[in-house]
């Protein structure tokens, strides 16, 4: 059995954090008419998915529960999903939704505390859940990250991955949420979780996932992994470890392409934040439907913009 190039593999993986080692890829051209288009469409067309969306989905029955609730939970998620599409407060919620309210066919008052406990309920939550599943789609090339979720405006992220205020998501190359986690559970670790809840034909991760079992796993989905190489990786292991390194090994530029993919990982996370803001509940269970309902309204608008260039061309 011939030696495999440890030693050439060491030498190659600091090269690869150079910026002039491989070509970049052009920058896309934007096309301001569509764009400007879009925007100025944004309010009707996420008005008319919150109508259609949470209308469409069933309802937790919660057997041996007590009493009649004061709200149905489906209005509920509709005042939680406008409240997050433009950013009102829970008072200002209450307002706007006297105005917005019957366009999604909320024909209620529903007041700033209803809103705000809106947000803490199993129902709800389970409602936005499946709106989740239910609208997302993959185009297959995917990537995923972690990144600090931010609720003050001074943040140490490293501290957050100890706190809980932490999220690791997968996306595809269109920047489309495939999963994600809120738990606070170690990057490296929960992605052995979130990698079977999505389909792919590839996976791309930094160097913070560099785990041998992790590939295997990927492998093992049909997946094929782009994992970045730490300095002292070495080529020795399993058949999927050896094979993802020895294709980086043997066709470096091709590799790189592949996986500097992964940046939309990073772009979605960055544009998360800059549209939503910072997380503003503190309850365990406020936190996930107010990120669940983020993603959804994320999802949503990206979804039409590439609906959109399809039936331009």
């Amino acid at each position: 059995m011939s030696k495999l190039p440890n030693e050439e593999f060491h030498r190659l993986v600091p090269l690869l954090r150079e910026k002039d080692f491989y070509e970049p890829e052009p920058k896309r051209d934007i096309s301001w008419p569509e764009y400007n288009k879009t925007q100025i469409q944004e309010v009707k067309e996420t008005l008319t998915f919150i109508q259609e969306i949470v209308d469409k989905t069933e309802n937790l029955n919660r057997i041996g529960k007590a009493g009649k609730p004061l709200t149905d939970a489906k209005i509920l998620t509709k005042a939680i999903l406008i409240s997050e599409a433009f950013s009102f407060t829970e008072r200002a919620s209450e307002g706007w939704l006297e105005i917005l309210g019957p366009i999604v066919g909320i024909y209620e008052h529903v007041d700033e505390r209803t809103i705000g406990d809106a947000y803490n309920k199993i129902e709800v939550l389970y409602l936005l859940k499946q709106i989740f599943e239910d609208t997302k789609n993959s185009d297959g090339k995917l990537a995923g990250d972690g990144t600090g979720l931010e609720t003050s405006r001074k943040q140490n992220y490293e501290t957050n991955k100890k706190t809980g205020e932490y999220m690791t998501s997968i996306v595809d190359s269109r920047e489309i949420v495939q999963a994600f986690d809120i738990s606070g559970t170690q990057e490296c670790q929960i992605m052995h979780k979130l990698i079977t809840q999505v389909k792919g034909n590839s996976l791309r991760l930094d160097a913070g996932f560099n785990d041998r079992e992790l590939t295997k796993k990927i492998v093992e989905l049909r997946m094929i992994p782009y994992i970045f190489p730490k300095k002292n990786n070495i080529l020795n292991g399993s058949p999927t470890w050896k094979n993802m390194y020895l294709c980086l090994l043997l066709d470096v530029t091709q590799w790189l392409t592949e996986y500097h993919q992964r940046s939309h990982s990073e772009s979605f996370h960055s544009s998360f934040k800059q549209c939503f803001g910072q997380v503003t509940k503190r309850r365990p269970t406020c936190i996930i439907s107010q990120v669940t309902a983020r993603i959804i309204l994320h999802n949503r608008k990206r979804l039409s913009y590439f609906s959109k260039l399809a039936n331009a061309s």
